[in-house]
């Protein structure tokens, strides 16, 4: 199997980290696509994703997957190892709604705010930017931090008692942060504790 992505985008980390978890990292081939110089939108890539974005699964069979969660999801299916989407129904439920919280409230407002009111991707890429949309995100973000704040007072993890791909998504959306000098609120503790916590995991240390 083929994973189309960009080394050290948000959402492809999301998919390197859930394959280290898995200890599958050497089971796939990584196809680089240049993101920055518009590969992304170019028709053979669309012919695999119309939604153009990476990552993108191949499978053997010429199947393509796209949307990390669904990745994640056949990743967790496929190989043997840490559960990253829930053990059961209930615990499943938690993780893919905390994973969708982490992906809405952190990551794509991060996101929002990094293509509309930074300078993004270059003028190439950001052929359309709306600032106060940008800006507005911003403040999601930041609400989206303390709102995980509160969730990792009383739990170790964000889905409850085990890792799980709701983490992923939210370390990939401090990540991010970072990126684009969004600080963390100082107040936020709980959150800066887990993302001290999660950097050191192996699959994220590298």
């Amino acid at each position: 199997m083929k994973i189309y992505d960009f080394e050290g985008f948000p959402n492809p980390a999301r998919i390197r980290i859930a394959l280290a978890e898995k200890g599958a990292f050497d089971k796939v081939e990584f196809v680089s696509v240049d993101v920055p110089g518009g590969e992304h939108r170019k028709p053979e890539f669309l012919a695999k994703n119309p939604g153009a974005s990476v990552p993108v699964l191949e499978l053997d069979c010429g199947t393509t997957i796209s949307e990390c969660t669904a990745i994640t999801e056949y990743i967790d299916q496929t190989f043997d190892g840490i559960c990253l989407t829930g053990k059961d129904a209930k615990e499943s439920a938690v993780v893919h709604m905390m994973q969708r919280r982490a992906e809405q409230g952190v990551l794509d407002a991060v996101g929002a705010y990094f293509h509309h009111a930074t300078p993004g991707l270059g003028p190439d890429i950001e052929t359309y930017q709306n600032a106060e949309w940008g800006n507005k995100q911003k403040e999601r973000a930041l609400d989206g931090m303390r709102y995980f704040d509160s969730v990792l007072a009383n739990n170790e993890y964000v889905a409850g008692e085990n890792f799980s791909m709701a983490d992923i998504t939210l370390f990939a959306g401090l990540a991010f942060a970072d990126f684009v000098k969004m600080e963390v609120p100082a107040e936020c503790t709980n959150l800066l504790a887990w993302k001290g916590r999660m950097a050191s995991r192996p699959s994220i240390a590298g």
